[in-house]
């Protein structure tokens, strides 16, 4: 089954996957992931468990589903898919993440401490991996790796260098951070496909959504 919740056209379907990704983030606000049952889910959004297990597998894939959906939410208020040719879209997924990593600890719900944050971690990595392969060439052209490696690393290495610039006291707003990113980055990118030689140049007119 489909991880992303956009990729599910069925508005049955869809409508129970709401309920249940709600009933999880309401129940993180005052739960743990790890003191929060199935059941607990099923409860909160009136729904029975074999239901839930219809549309996944446990609570970790609803947990990341739930955050590949707000991840996705977000390329799509920017109205850009990642294209692997073009260094601009490759900004644009720095940008999301700023953005998720920001509205996500913006509640208190979640802290760098708490047990909640590698699976937070893992789910936001996941998401991210998942937009990029989606753009990229089935085999890579320029490299021996595959786009899964390649996708793979690009997506951790976005991660780690977002959530080093959200965690830094009086850090720079999110565009500005984006151009030495794609510095980083845009090599990793480069061995699935060629890209633009402008990078410097789309990365300056990527700006975040209204």
């Amino acid at each position: 089954m489909p991880i992303s919740d956009c990729e599910v056209r069925d508005p049955r379907i869809r409508r129970t996957r709401q309920l249940l990704q709600a009933a999880l983030r309401n129940l993180m606000q005052t739960k743990s992931i790890e003191e929060i049952s199935v059941q607990d889910i099923t409860d909160a959004a009136t729904v029975n468990r074999a239901t839930f297990y219809d549309h996944y597998t446990d609570k970790f894939g609803l947990l990341e589903a739930m955050v590949a959906g707000g991840f996705h939410m977000l390329m799509h208020e920017r109205n850009i898919c990642f294209d692997n040719t073009c260094p601009s879209a490759a900004g644009t997924v720095v940008l999301a993440t700023c953005d998720y990593l920001t509205q996500t600890h913006s509640g208190g719900d979640c802290n760098r401490n708490s047990a909640f944050e590698p699976l937070m971690e893992a789910a936001i990595v996941a998401a991210i991996r998942r937009v990029l392969l989606q753009g990229m060439p089935k085999e890579s052209i320029a490299s021996t790796l595959s786009p899964q490696i390649i996708a793979t690393t690009a997506a951790w290495a976005i991660y780690g260098a977002v959530k080093e610039w959200f965690y830094t006291p009086n850090h720079p707003p999110a565009t500005e951070i984006v151009h030495p990113i794609l510095q980083l980055i845009l090599p990793i990118l480069q061995a699935a496909g060629p890209l633009e030689a402008s990078a410097a140049a789309h990365a300056e007119h990527a700006t975040p959504a209204d």
